[in-house]
């Protein structure tokens, strides 16, 4: 497959920024289709309660776990943020 260069190269990669738009709030919508029941909800409070309202790091451990602890917490938040928007349309 040939690449393009310049112009070419840079117009050819437009994605219209609706379509980017459009998907974000899809998937906010089936965040909160899904996570808006009763029984996911029962799954977020789980998850928030074992995932986010524990320690990131203990005394002690490697620091490459309280990365790994973080990057678990980031994904409990933007489920939690997709709902809250999702909600808010």
């Amino acid at each position: 497959m040939a690449t393009l260069e310049g112009w070419e190269g840079l117009e050819a990669t437009k994605t219209d920024i609706r379509d980017e738009k459009q998907a974000r709030e899809d998937l906010n919508r089936l965040c909160l289709r899904v996570l808006g029941t009763e029984d996911g909800k029962k799954l977020m409070g789980w998850l928030r309660q074992t995932i986010l309202e524990q320690p990131v790091a203990v005394p002690g451990a490697d620091s490459s776990f309280a990365f790994y602890r973080e990057g678990q917490c980031s994904v409990v938040r933007d489920l939690e943020y997709r709902i809250k928007l999702a909600k808010d349309m």
